[in-house]
């Protein structure tokens, strides 16, 4: 028995919730996953999990016992780095994720000119709006929009992003400008689906200490990406809610326009976030300090 292949097994079964979720996420079949844990029980003589037809929960014993088996793949994952030199100099191949349009935008241009800086090191720059999972996706580095997970990650705040409310000067001109949030209800509107999955729209509430306005809308068009959203608007389908940097080429060209700015929530944070660990390898190091002071510039408050 691979005793830290059961390991990763164990902690993506325990992390997702289930066998079934864990062997979809790994691409394994099923049986192969359920046989593994059950040999990494029978050489423990020790319960890990409690399956049911709902769930699986871990077991006091193997609550201690993946607490463990973190602390144990970190080190042997820290070993291998430090045996390919990699807590020496920066080298090696680096693991970076953001959100696709925010990466094309923001990440890219810092991660070229790294690359430029640093030519003993590579990077695997992978863009997804599904949210990566550090350790057991092998990501080093994880650019994230909104307030950073409550776990065993580092944060390195960069920035900040408005959530706005765009429209073209079109839909402006038939419908008028709205004034007011609760306008926006029966007016026309296409919501990013993704972002705003329950088709209602917070603003900042008019007076301080107020509670927020919840808007409902009523979507002539939902879609699962933020740049159609910001296409329909352009082409006057409706109102789109986005983050700025979602529209920020359309705002440019003068295709879109802000409306409610006074009314916007406030901004949600941008960080860098890394696993915590004692000693981080150099080529980790090397890029948050040198993405820190990139992105912090290029995303001062607009």
């Amino acid at each position: 028995m691979d005793r830290l292949e059961a390991m990763r097994l164990l902690l993506h079964v325990a992390d997702l919730g289930g066998f079934s979720a864990a062997s979809r996420e790994l691409g394994v079949p099923l049986p192969t996953v359920s046989r593994k844990v059950n040999e990494l029980e029978a050489h423990l003589g020790a319960r890990l999990l409690v399956r049911s037809t709902r769930r699986t929960a871990l077991t006091e014993a193997g609550q201690s016992y993946v607490a463990a088996a973190r602390r144990i793949l970190e080190a042997v994952d820290a070993a291998e780095r430090n045996a390919a030199g990699e807590f020496d100099m920066p080298r090696g191949e680096l693991v970076v994720t953001a959100p696709v349009l925010f990466g094309r935008l923001h990440m890219l241009p810092v991660v070229t000119d790294f690359l430029a800086a640093y030519p003993e090191v590579d990077v695997r720059l992978v863009l997804s709006d599904r949210n990566l999972r550090l350790f057991d996706d092998q990501v080093d580095v994880a650019a994230r929009i909104g307030d950073p997970p409550v776990s065993g990650l580092v944060a390195t705040r960069i920035g900040e992003m408005r959530t706005v409310v765009c429209a073209s000067p079109e839909t402006l001109a038939r419908h008028g400008t709205p004034a007011a949030p609760q306008d926006l209800a029966a007016l026309p509107c296409v919501n990013f689906g993704f972002l705003f999955p329950a088709a209602t729209w917070t603003f900042r509430a008019p007076e301080p200490g107020g509670r927020p306005i919840d808007v409902p809308i009523m979507p002539r068009l939902t879609v699962s990406t933020a740049e159609a959203a910001v296409v329909a608007a352009e082409r006057g389908v409706g109102f789109a809610r986005v983050l700025r940097y979602q529209c920020v080429d359309a705002l440019a060209a003068g295709t879109v326009q802000l409306v409610l700015e006074d009314c916007e929530c406030d901004p949600l944070p941008v960080n860098l976030l890394h696993a915590a660990r004692r000693t981080l390898p150099s080529k980790t190091r090397a890029f948050l300090e040198f993405a820190t002071t990139g992105l912090r510039e290029t995303l001062r408050p607009t």
